[in-house]
């Protein structure tokens, strides 16, 4: 239903509104899709400045989809028009072959470089290729890519303090869902006490830049997820990327709790603080190539050799 208005004037005043949330959505979702687009394309050599320009002729696009692929692609070497309609048309098609629905996305809408349209097939491919094959222990048969990845984020952020996430927009407008996701697998990286009195933007920007030393592109900026409401695709975006980089749960297993975080990684740095100078000795005592010439002190030192071997390295 469509909301009652007093007058033209408050109509004229939401239409206007709601057409700036659209830019301002297009607008962050151009820049982090481009983001994306290169965290691949560089595997090739090749960059981006546009999204909307630099698809145009097909090339690029035919580029990106060799490399989530990996599988080689024909293509138009031409410069006119017709050249960039086929190429684009190629990659189409490509993906029609792999199944991929596309909603009124034609070659020319892309080869005039369309903005939604051009959006539309990007947000395509990345659910596609990254985020589709997202598997979460306990997800029902009938879940969609997206309803997985929030059931993976509910499942790493259990327990955590002040953390709930029912979304991909408000949830994150804070940086505490960013960074419980990282301080479940890096504890050492994240202090998540700090994080609880920290501003949003300084969350942000900590878990963005931890991130990216972890491996994770930094496809967001904190400036466009310090909002009410930021935009989803590009948050569900950089989340499927950050469920890329971190190990999974084996099948079956529970992992641990929020609350045994720190704990079990207290345990775990006493456990390599013994562990290498064990290392570093028994180092130093196999490099000692004097060996005894007795045949019976040299079957003693094999013996122990091989009660080392088959007791000590498996116990450490």
């Amino acid at each position: 239903m469509w909301p009652s208005y007093q007058d033209e004037h408050e109509f004229n005043a939401h239409l206007v509104c709601r057409m700036c949330c659209m830019d301002e959505r297009d607008r962050v979702q151009k820049k982090t899709f481009t983001k994306w687009v290169n965290k691949h394309l560089m595997k090739v050599r090749k960059h981006i400045n546009d999204l909307y320009e630099d698809l145009r002729d097909g090339h690029n696009l035919i580029s990106l989809l060799e490399v989530l692929s990996g599988i080689k692609l024909p293509r138009e070497k031409g410069r006119m028009r017709f050249h960039r309609l086929q190429n684009v048309q190629i990659a189409l098609d490509f993906l029609k072959q792999r199944q991929v629905k596309l909603v009124n996305i034609r070659n020319d809408d892309i080869t005039d470089g369309n903005p939604k349209l051009t959006l539309g097939l990007i947000w395509t491919i990345i659910l596609h290729f990254q985020i589709s094959d997202i598997y979460i222990s306990g997800e029902s048969g009938d879940m969609s890519a997206k309803e997985k990845l929030l059931l993976w984020t509910q499942k790493v952020t259990a327990g955590y303090t002040g953390v709930k996430c029912t979304n991909f927009s408000s949830c994150w407008s804070d940086g505490k869902m960013f960074n419980a996701l990282i301080h479940r697998y890096r504890p050492d990286l994240v202090d998540m006490e700090r994080v609880q009195v920290q501003s949003n933007r300084e969350n942000l920007e900590q878990a963005f830049e931890v991130a990216e030393r972890l491996g994770v592109t930094r496809l967001l900026d904190a400036e466009d997820v310090d909002v009410p409401s930021p935009d989803e695709k590009s948050v569900i975006t950089y989340v499927s990327s950050i469920y890329d980089a971190f190990p999974k749960v084996p099948e079956g297993g529970e992992g641990i709790s929020a609350t045994e975080v720190d704990s079990r990684w207290q345990e775990y740095q006493s456990r390599v603080d013994s562990l290498i100078p064990w290392i570093r000795q028994h180092t130093i005592l196999m490099s000692d190539k004097s060996f005894p010439q007795n045949p019976v002190e040299l079957k003693a030192l094999y013996n122990q050799y091989i009660h080392f071997k088959e007791t000590e390295i498996l116990a450490k």
